[in-house]
């Protein structure tokens, strides 16, 4: 069993250009969202992270997803497909800027679970970061009092789940290339959500189907990518990282639907920035303090 790699700089780079994908995946599934229910965008999603990998079957055969820890896959199956579907109930019961919220708090969570699940230890500086970057979340997301309704612990679960989720790809990235577990997750995720699309499957245009499919391949890129991320780096360490994805969600808004930020949100993106270049320079300090 090789050890697990620490190269904060670029698995932070990665990760933010994971947020990136993110951020025009949740752009689809918005443009989506009037000719398709959310089982049906699930589904899709992880169908086609499946069919992604063909290719590579083809070229390499079977051989290069055979594993001996199919136990973690199913855990990280579990923890990530259980935090999608949170987040998709916040979604259709919260507003949508509580909702968004409780994606971006995941960062929050993966410190201590990292802690509590691998033992890598909790700084000074990630508890820190984590912070900052939340609050600048909520200064761009600006949540109602919404936020505060029993509905909402689904929402705190989806992030909690999320951070688990997180902290299980690093838990095997010590024998597992980024591949399988992207494959896996997808296999597992496709097999589970085609159970609830067999009682609200509906019919899908041409246009309709594009989208889908844009969206599958935008959601299996940003996790191949992320999932190398935090292959290369502890998750409380380069997590915050992933804060820019509402900042990139904003600025998408602003070209797509003239959804113009005020200061409020420039403050907030400037606190998830800042965060972000904290929590990605090589210093003795982030690994002391």
């Amino acid at each position: 069993m090789s050890p697990r790699a620490t190269r904060p700089g670029k698995g932070a780079a990665l990760l933010a250009l994971s947020a990136l994908l993110f951020a025009l995946m949740g752009v689809g599934i918005r443009e989506v969202s009037d000719s398709a229910n959310n089982e049906t965008v699930v589904f899709a999603r992880n169908l086609v992270g499946v069919v992604f990998f063909i290719p590579l079957v083809l070229v390499k055969g079977f051989a290069a997803l055979k594993t001996r820890r199919l136990k973690s896959h199913l855990w990280r199956t579990f923890f990530g497909l259980g935090g999608m579907y949170c987040f998709f109930y916040a979604l259709a019961n919260l507003p949508l800027a509580d909702a968004m919220l409780f994606t971006y708090a995941a960062p929050v969570f993966t410190p201590l679970f990292a802690y509590l699940w691998l033992k890598e230890p909790i700084t000074r500086r990630m508890v820190v970061t984590s912070l900052i970057g939340f609050l600048g979340v909520m200064l761009v997301a600006k949540p109602s009092s919404a936020i505060f309704d029993s509905q909402a612990l689904v929402g705190l679960a989806a992030s909690m789940l999320a951070a688990f989720a997180f902290v299980s790809i690093r838990e095997m990235s010590d024998t597992e290339p980024v591949s399988r577990i992207v494959f896996y997750f997808a296999l597992f995720s496709a097999l589970i959500s085609a159970v609830p699309l067999s009682w609200s499957w509906q019919p899908l245009d041409s246009h309709t189907l594009s989208l889908l499919l844009l969206i599958g391949v935008l959601a299996t890129t940003s996790q191949l990518i992320m999932s190398k991320a935090y292959s290369l780096a502890p998750p409380g360490l380069i997590g915050p990282v992933s804060y820019v994805a509402i900042v990139f969600a904003g600025v998408i808004a602003w070209l797509r639907w003239s959804e113009t930020p005020d200061i409020t949100s420039l403050i907030g993106a400037g606190l998830i920035f800042s965060a972000s270049l904290l929590s990605i320079r090589r210093s003795k300090l982030s690994q002391t303090a």
